[in-house]
């Protein structure tokens, strides 16, 4: 049953590529768009069945950028056993105790292997303006959630922390040996939702539909709680996304883009010399 449906997988994703391709290359339409959603939706459900995807499938990953912090978690025999901020790529500072009093981060996971997973620590809109309300003088209120989140994050006192509602929100899973995710990042995030923690808002996306995607988040953002400067779109296929490499800082698998500023028409009512 797993492999017949595996070779439709290799059928539709033929199909598909092969429509875009005739479309987009030669202007020439050789299956409607009805029949390309139909067949698009039958194998993005046959993907999420048997964790297979190929690494020529028209799918990808979008999901938000978020602005916060990164934190690297490392698990063992199923606890934490290590937390430290991303620094400076190489170097990062040790923060395990703080990131225990995260308000949504599992100390506990059932999985005990060794677990690597990168994410964001980030304080919420909502959080942020309610701690800003309770200090009275203006020029002590915090400017940004970011910076609120990254003092917070590195306080000596994580009693401190505990209070400024610190959430994490997991986007990569680095390290997890023994488990099969039949070369698929969705399923790996399946598996971390599983072990109890929160990811990154996340949908799949083709150049079909990746468009109305962004649109999507684009009217989200505008009372989205949790800060996001931006966007990732990343492969679905971890094989292929790995095999094209890095740079010196960044992994060649996942593009980021950051939300245009804001403009806004203001009023100059006065300058004092």
């Amino acid at each position: 049953m797993q492999s017949s449906k595996i070779d439709r997988i290799k059928d539709l994703v033929e199909q598909l590529n092969a429509a875009s391709e005739s479309y987009y290359a030669k202007d020439q339409e050789i299956m409607s768009n009805y029949e390309y959603d139909k067949l698009y939706d039958e194998l993005v459900e046959l993907e999420k069945e048997t964790g297979v995807t190929l690494a020529n499938s028209p799918t990808a990953i979008l999901s938000w950028k978020l602005d916060g912090l990164t934190i690297v978690l490392t698990y063992r025999e199923g606890k934490l056993a290590k937390a430290v901020t991303r620094g400076n790529g190489e170097i990062g500072e040790v923060i395990t105790n703080n990131a225990r009093t995260f308000k949504n981060l599992p100390l506990n996971i059932s999985y005990t292997g060794e677990l690597i997973l990168r994410g964001e620590a980030v304080i919420t809109y909502s959080d942020f303006e309610k701690i800003n309300g309770e200090i009275a003088d203006a020029e002590a209120k915090y400017k940004n959630p970011r910076n609120l989140c990254s003092g917070s994050v590195r306080q000596l006192n994580n009693e401190i922390t505990a209070r400024r509602n610190v959430r994490f929100f997991a986007f990569t899973l680095v390290k997890a040996d023994g488990v099969d995710f039949h070369d698929s990042k969705e399923a790996q995030f399946a598996f971390l939702q599983e072990q109890g923690f929160a990811v990154v808002e996340h949908v799949a996306v083709t150049e079909e539909n990746i468009l109305s995607a962004i649109e999507d988040f684009e009217h989200k953002i505008e009372h989205y709680d949790i800060p996001s400067d931006g966007l990732v779109l990343t492969y679905e296929s971890i094989s292929y996304g790995q095999s094209l490499g890095r740079t010196a800082k960044f992994p060649r698998d996942s593009i980021a883009f950051k939300w245009a500023d804001e403009t806004k028409e203001t009023v100059l009512k006065e300058m004092e010399w």
